[in-house]
């Protein structure tokens, strides 16, 4: 699973290796004469099955969603992975996350391999515009980001979120700065709101240019920190169970943007050709204190309520309405599938674990349709652990083993249809169907675990992305999940980690280790306010001061290169520079104070010179 440096024949699986083409010759007519569907895909973050009115929430208003749940179709058993890049990975590729690399959502296990074709690349390869706006989080750095998989045009955060390792330090959700195709940029206004604005944008253009498009947006919203419009969190004050009114406020405002946004489809008449899609990443964050849909677990849990959230689907154009549930288990890995059947994609896989929905969409309980076992984990480890926080699913079976560490003997068994809530553990009962079943993880196991000792690496010196800016949320070893976030820099913790790199050539490469990210533009040694720096005359929302640390020694580690310098008084960075070979390697670096305390360099600037 090492890098792919030059990305190889970069869509090599792709059927025909199919070049760019016009839109008429990419696109055969559909039997109606119909131009090929727009594709927008809404993905929110930590927003779960139960954090919808339409779903049964007593408390939340989201207006529009619950227009989409009633004009469209919706899957009422539908799957994701228990937390955010892993959805992600299988969403945009169509397999089980454990077998993309992805299966954490730091310690660089949540970049994606670039040897997987994505659900972009699909659209592009065969005559789409394609666009993201918002949480990309599957690798920061060349060749994983979204530009460098298949998105012509990208807008996203650093990392997981806003005020992740990666992410422009001192983004709080309002006037931020982002990455546009792997640049800094700023931008004024509220978070959801500056990517919704960017894909209307991004669909206004690709219409002026007769061009069908696939808009991928995944909203940063509702993920840690809540901090959400004063007006969006007022309502949700004081409500019984929220731990933070900004959580439902963040809801309300991408509802409202969804507001803007089908008004804006309809004004450009690209309602009736559009197929809208709306799910969540993984269940709830804040909200399973209030309402939970009568399922148990959050966010992280092998139980329904970390993994089955909202799936709406709607397109007038091609039947897709009429507000009908399909109760028929389904995945994310589903949706590459799915959406290539319905838009004529030429790109299609061949080793997908998932499965077109098509018949279910139009055929509902008359489809031909076999009951299969679908599998989610919730590994969150540096490595691949066998049976950890997993969920065996069938239509009417969930086998489920909420251990950490794998241990079989916590092996649980549930009816589904009986036991919604999975109240009563039933696994002494039916020996048969957990042996079954068992038997089935074990060979999923066999498939999605054959590169599980292998990194994703960050490619140093390519011309696609030279320096390259790395940080500590993609660590690796022991200790290495401790500095994920800017919270967790600021008060500069005793930890390190290594980077998994690939010299892309032999030259010579300098660095820059740093405790403060550039934009900072602060030494070493320096503190840093509580409020961070003012924005549009606005403090910072998170107030945490930066601790000061007194390094008086830097170190790299790469190859066999090891180098130490003295750190002079009032520097902003140590600078090595260091003849390396092509490869791979292993990047580590430490700052060590006057009693020998030793810290990584959160953030290090690789440049081949």
């Amino acid at each position: 699973m090492g890098s792919d440096v030059s990305r190889r024949t970069v869509l090599g699986f792709i059927a025909g290796n199919v070049a760019a083409a016009s839109v008429s010759q990419a696109f055969p007519l559909a039997r109606n004469g119909m131009r090929p569907p727009n594709v927008i895909f809404l993905l929110s973050d930590d927003v779960g099955y139960g954090d919808l009115a339409c779903l049964g929430n007593p408390v939340i208003k989201t207006p529009n969603l619950d227009s989409l749940h009633e004009k469209g179709i919706r899957f009422t058993d539908f799957h994701v992975s228990p937390t955010c890049a892993p959805s992600r990975a299988s969403l945009m590729t169509g397999k089980y996350c454990d077998a993309t690399g992805v299966w954490h959502t730091i310690m660089g296990r949540s970049i994606l391999n670039p040897q997987e074709t994505t659900l972009a690349e699909c659209f592009q390869s065969s005559g789409y515009k394609t666009g993201i706006y918002g949480k990309w989080h599957l690798g920061d750095n060349y060749p994983c980001r979204p530009h460098d998989l298949g998105f012509d045009d990208a807008v996203v955060c650093g990392g997981g979120g806003i005020a992740q390792t990666p992410d422009y330090f001192g983004n709080d959700n309002t006037d931020d700065t982002y990455l546009h195709n792997g640049k800094f940029q700023r931008y004024t206004g509220f978070s959801t709101d500056i990517f919704f604005d960017l894909a209307m944008d991004f669909m206004a253009d690709a219409r002026k240019g007769g061009k069908p498009f696939f808009c991928y947006l995944p909203t940063t919203a509702a993920h840690v920190p809540c901090w959400a419009k004063e007006k969006d969190a007022a309502p949700y004050v004081g409500v019984t169970g929220l731990t933070n009114p900004g959580f439902y406020g963040m809801v309300a405002n991408i509802d409202e943007n969804l507001g803007r946004l089908s008004r804006f489809l309809e004004a450009n008449g690209l309602s009736d050709n559009t197929i809208l899609i709306y799910a969540g990443d993984n269940g709830s964050g804040d909200g399973v204190g209030v309402y939970n849909a009568s399922m148990r677990g959050a966010k992280s849990s092998p139980y329904e309520g970390g993994h089955r959230v909202p799936l709406f689907m709607y397109w007038p154009a091609g039947g897709l309405t009429g507000g009908k549930n399909i109760d028929t288990l389904a995945a994310h890995i589903d949706i590459l599938p799915t959406l290539a059947e319905l838009c004529n994609l030429k790109s299609r896989r061949k080793d997908l674990d998932g499965t077109s929905l098509r018949p279910l969409l139009y055929e509902g309980d008359k489809a031909k349709w076999k009951d299969r076992t679908i599998i989610v984990d919730s590994q969150r480890e540096e490595n691949l652990i066998k049976w950890k926080d997993a969920a065996v699913m069938t239509q009417r079976w969930r086998l489920v083993n909420p251990s950490p560490n794998g241990d079989l003997s916590r092996i649980e068994l549930y009816d589904l249809p009986k036991d919604p809530g999975e109240k009563t553990d039933i696994a002494s009962k039916h020996p048969e169907v957990v042996q079954s079943l068992m038997a089935k993880y074990d060979a999923w196991w066999e498939k999605v675990s054959i590169d599980g000792d292998k990194y994703v690496r960050i490619v140093l010196g390519s011309d696609r992305e030279n320096p390259s800016r790395l940080d500590c949320m993609d660590w690796h070893g022991n200790g290495a999940n401790d500095v994920w976030d800017q919270v967790q820099v600021r008060t500069a913790p005793v930890a390190n980690g290594f980077w998994a790199v690939d010299i892309s050539r032999q030259g010579n490469y300098r660095f820059e280790l740093r405790r403060w990210p550039k934009e900072l533009d602060l030494p070493i040694n320096a503190s840093y306010p509580g409020c961070g720096p003012l924005k549009n005359g606005k403090p910072n929302r998170d107030t945490v001061p930066g601790t000061a640390i007194a390094p008086v020694k830097a170190r790299i580690m790469i190859g066999n290169i090891d180098e130490a310098k003295t750190i002079p008084a009032g520097a902003h960075f140590v600078e090595f520079t260091l003849p390396l070979s092509r490869g791979p390697a292993e990047l580590r670096t430490v700052f060590y104070d006057a009693d020998e305390n030793a810290r990584g360099a959160y953030y290090v600037y690789a440049e081949r010179i």
